[in-house]
């Protein structure tokens, strides 16, 4: 007789094939599929409503899947209890036992698993997030930030194969956020665990995972390292979602060459066809979307401007609004076809501000644009109405 494989030491990639979840004539997540690599630090990133917290749900096993598998390794855990899975999870709200000092709290799951001797790993945790000098202290003694150490060090001392962040710094303020975050991707690339972070946070996802799946309506939009989802998107709402983009329609001239020639109402524009996104075609007349970065775009008042640059694109307009960052100043510039172009520029000196009415030339490399199918929704993934999302 065959031995029973035990679930609880599976180990290996973690796999979501075909994976849906419906509830009633709601789709939370459609047909999913994706592998994440052993000892990666991926991120579902995703506005509330996209079904990044369903899969998580159905990956711990507080939720079952209408359809699909989830495998770790060679392991089917599709349909475990959530007890018996090599999974542990993360929350926003830290879940300590408050009666309990530090040290025990890291030493529970161990405890409950019948291991007698947990002492070296308790201190290894402890020491891991660099909190040995409280661990005689109450969860109620310490900072929200440290709380949160905690609640990772309980979850890594159990070595499970995969370790799962439900938005974990969500109730963090924005100064100590960054800085968990520097301190998860530590944490994550010294044990070496998966890691699967959970968050509607653009920063964070692209801060530690290697790799960032942007979900949206229950579906992957589009799956990559952050460097590349950022610079070439594919669709309309990864371009608005992650970070903010520019995007103005046009048609298509001519193909010549590499190059695609594209045509509004500001003029002409030329950009690399290695620059297109998802489903664009090339045909002539054909609607496209022109994408390009506030701060791929530079800003000069027109009288001290060139004529547009042999290698660039270029458009000219009026400053109708202007916002002082610090680093930088948001400069919102309103050109002849009615488009609305949002400019970041480094403040290398206060004195070059350009003041609102004055009349600019923006210009941009072709190859930091890039171009969308324009039969997509241009606003999609700006603005979400919370009202409208229930299954997050």
């Amino acid at each position: 007789m065959a031995k029973k494989t035990d679930i609880t030491k599976a180990e290996g990639d973690l796999y979501l094939e075909n994976l849906t979840k419906s509830f009633g004539d709601f789709t939370a997540v459609d047909d999913l599929s994706l592998q994440v690599p052993q000892g990666s630090f991926f991120a579902l990133l995703g506005p509330s409503g996209c079904g990044k917290t369903t899969t998580l749900r159905m990956v711990s096993g507080l939720e079952d899947p209408t359809a699909g598998r989830i495998r770790i390794g060679d392991a089917d855990i599709t349909h475990e209890k959530p007890y018996k899975r090599p999974v542990n999870t993360v929350f926003q709200n830290y879940a300590l036992f408050p009666h309990m000092t530090i040290w025990d709290n890291v030493a529970f799951g161990l405890k409950r698993r019948g291991i007698k001797d947990v002492k070296k790993q308790v201190d290894d945790a402890l020491e891991l997030i660099q909190l040995t000098q409280v661990a005689q202290r109450k969860p109620t003694q310490l900072s929200g930030g440290q709380q949160q150490r905690v609640a990772l060090a309980r979850a890594i001392v159990n070595r499970p194969a995969v370790l799962l962040l439900d938005e974990p710094l969500g109730a963090l303020d924005l100064k100590l956020r960054r800085q968990m975050q520097l301190e998860l991707k530590r944490i994550q690339t010294e044990v070496g665990l998966t890691f699967i972070h959970v968050t509607h946070d653009q920063e964070e996802a692209m801060t530690m995972a290697d790799t960032v799946a942007v979900m949206n309506n229950g579906i992957i939009e589009q799956m990559g390292a952050p460097t590349q989802l950022y610079e070439s998107p594919d669709t309309a709402f990864v371009a608005n979602f992650l970070g903010q983009s520019n995007l103005f329609p046009a048609t298509v001239v001519e193909v010549d060459g590499e190059d695609l020639v594209l045509e509004d109402p500001d003029g002409s524009f030329r950009m690399p066809k290695s620059r297109m996104g998802r489903n664009v075609s090339t045909d002539r007349g054909a609607r496209v979307l022109v994408g390009v970065r506030p701060e791929k775009i530079n800003i000069a008042a027109l009288d001290a401007a060139a004529a547009g640059p042999a290698d660039g694109n270029f458009v000219d307009g009026v400053v109708e609004a202007t916002s002082f960052l610090g680093v930088s100043t948001q400069y919102e510039v309103r050109t002849p076809g009615g488009e609305i172009i949002n400019v970041f520029a480094q403040n290398l000196d206060s004195q070059d501000l350009l003041p609102v009415a004055s009349q600019v030339r923006l210009t941009w490399k072709p190859i930091h644009g890039f171009v969308l199918d324009g039969r997509q929704d241009i606003e999609a993934g700006v603005e979400i109405d919370p009202d409208a999302l229930v299954v997050s």
